[in-house]
């Protein structure tokens, strides 16, 4: 596949594959953005196709360039852009042979190190049995895992209260309000002996007041 040079080969290989519908697929989604973007060199959007990792370019990515959605990559140069546009990972790729053939070459594998990248191995797994449920079950694990105690359960919370409305809750948060509206009961009560009733007016006023 990687000797082609002319599109019709490259459509041929992608029906025998199964894989043209995704071409139409991207095809028919190609529509007008909305927004000044149409200005700005951004004109139409559409779906990403499907990528073809390639080892050596005799003429593959002329192929295929011409194809709508389609992109192609060398297995050298591979983005993470292209293998998960838009983080969502499970993208159609199609390997060539010899790109399937330099993996361990340009990634290396869990013993022997990358070629084109110095020192590198891949990343072990942390776990041999991904399956965390069935290790959780397991009966080594729960037979050094303490019983459910029932003593300790959690009583329903109550409705909670407004402490600046109910004295119950403000006295539970702030204990000395409790001595403030001592405090401040006892001033309004010695700010009531204190007021003094109107005295009447005297006689001599009164007759002053009312001389013809």
């Amino acid at each position: 596949a990687e000797s082609f040079t002319k599109t019709k080969e490259a459509v041929t290989l992608l029906k025998a594959l199964n894989a043209y519908g995704d071409v139409t697929k991207v095809s028919n989604s190609r529509t007008l953005r909305s927004g000044k973007g149409k200005w700005r060199n951004r004109r139409h959007r559409q779906r990403r196709g499907p990528l073809v990792v390639y080892g050596e370019d005799k003429g593959i990515v002329r192929a295929f360039r011409n194809l709508p959605g389609v992109e192609v990559v060398n297995v050298r140069r591979l983005n993470l852009l292209q293998l998960a546009p838009g983080g969502h990972l499970g993208r159609f790729i199609i390997w060539t042979e010899s790109a399937f053939g330099l993996l361990d070459e340009v990634f290396g594998t869990f013993d022997k190190a990358s070629v084109q990248k110095k020192d590198y191995l891949l990343p072990t797994a942390k776990i041999s049995n991904p399956d965390i449920t069935r290790l959780i079950n397991s009966e080594e694990i729960q037979a050094a895992v303490r019983p459910i105690s029932e003593a300790h359960t959690r009583l329903s919370r109550a409705p909670r209260k407004n402490p600046l409305v109910n004295k119950t809750a403000l006295f539970r948060l702030n204990p000395y309000a409790r001595v403030l509206r001592k405090q401040e009961l006892l001033r309004q009560q010695g700010s009531q002996k204190k007021a003094k009733k109107p005295k009447a007016a005297s006689e001599k006023f009164l007759s002053t007041l009312f001389a013809p």
